[in-house]
């Protein structure tokens, strides 16, 4: 490439440049018209519009997260993100089918201002119902109301894990006070029936959506309800472990392994060495990982049933009832 090339590939290079501070990041128009660009550079083929008067750097593809801030950019001071979106800012699991969706949850208070915009479900509600929070500097419904709002959308078991990981051990939302007090406040309401369920198996305390899995897949077959990490003691009153599900009175325990015990070195070298420590105190460890909540739960009942029976626990007959095992 000859020097005259070069300079005049490089000046166009230059003059596409976005300026630093809304480089690599959605922007509205005016912003970008304030930042200096002009009509034709806001057209250019490196700039997506997923929505009027907003531009988003086109190589990062339409993930939601971009959307979602993108979107904000056109919003009025009336709007908040709700619903589904709003979980997904605050972090709560959803199911992965409707985690993925690209449509963002919009609600305002006052329904005249609904942006009718492609990719937008617009939502009403009553003024002074709906607590609001800022998270990553987005204005979206509190993780309390969101998971109430949720009941119109979600079935029983993902109420119950988004419960479960409001009031979660570490970094909690909420406790259950808390949930209580608003499925009552949302009394009338289209939901709440499914919430009313929800709070009957929601636990403090958990740590992930496949402990949450697992203890539903126990109970509901008829076994004792465990201990949501519960912590063990050995007989000189030094801590052994925080057990994910305890059945303390059998000396049984459950563990769920994720991804982390596996690929985490430093993980995996402590896990061997703390099961060794609880089975020289006479505790029975049972590992679970997600491939048997998914493919072979009757195992996991099983064996579940099978330690329980040999630590001397024995079905009440007063509360046996015909449950079909899973396949």
């Amino acid at each position: 490439m000859d020097t005259e090339t070069f300079g005049h590939t490089m000046g166009m290079n230059r003059s596409r440049r976005l300026p630093p501070h809304i480089e690599g990041r959605p922007f509205s128009t005016a912003e970008g018209s304030g930042a200096g660009l002009s009509k034709k550079r806001m057209r250019a083929s490196d700039l997506a519009r997923p929505y009027p008067a907003t531009r988003t750097p086109r190589g990062d593809g339409h993930s939601i997260d971009l959307l979602i801030h993108a979107y904000a950019h056109r919003m009025s001071k009336s709007d908040f993100f709700s619903h589904l979106t709003a979980a997904r800012v605050h972090g709560l699991p959803l199911p992965f089918a409707v985690e993925r969706t690209q449509t963002l949850d919009v609600s305002t208070e006052a329904p005249a201002l609904r942006d009718r915009v492609c990719g937008i479900r617009g939502h009403h509600v009553a003024p002074k119902t709906i607590a609001v929070v800022e998270v990553q500097g987005l204005r979206v419904t509190s993780a309390v109301d969101t998971w109430c709002q949720l009941s119109t959308v979600l079935g029983l078991d993902d109420l119950i894990r988004i419960g479960d990981a409001l009031v979660r051990r570490r970094h909690p939302f909420a406790v259950m006070g808390d949930l209580l007090a608003a499925v009552r406040r949302y009394s009338g309401h289209r939901g709440v029936k499914l919430l009313r369920e929800a709070l009957i198996w929601i636990r403090p305390g958990v740590d992930s959506p496949r402990e949450t899995d697992l203890r539903l897949l126990l109970v509901r077959a008829g076994l004792p309800e465990p201990e949501v990490n519960g912590v063990i003691l050995n007989r000189m009153g030094v801590k052994l472990a925080t057990g994910d599900l305890v059945y303390r009175r059998y000396r049984v325990l459950l563990e769920y392994d994720g991804g982390q015990h596996r690929t985490d070195e430093e993980q995996y070298h402590w896990d061997i060495d703390r099961l060794d420590n609880l089975m020289e105190d006479t505790w029975r460890v049972i590992r679970i990982n997600k491939s048997h909540l998914r493919t072979r739960p009757a195992l996991v009942i099983r064996k579940v049933q099978t330690a329980l029976r040999a630590a001397g626990w024995q079905p009440d007959p007063r509360l046996a009832r015909a449950q079909k095992v899973p396949d």
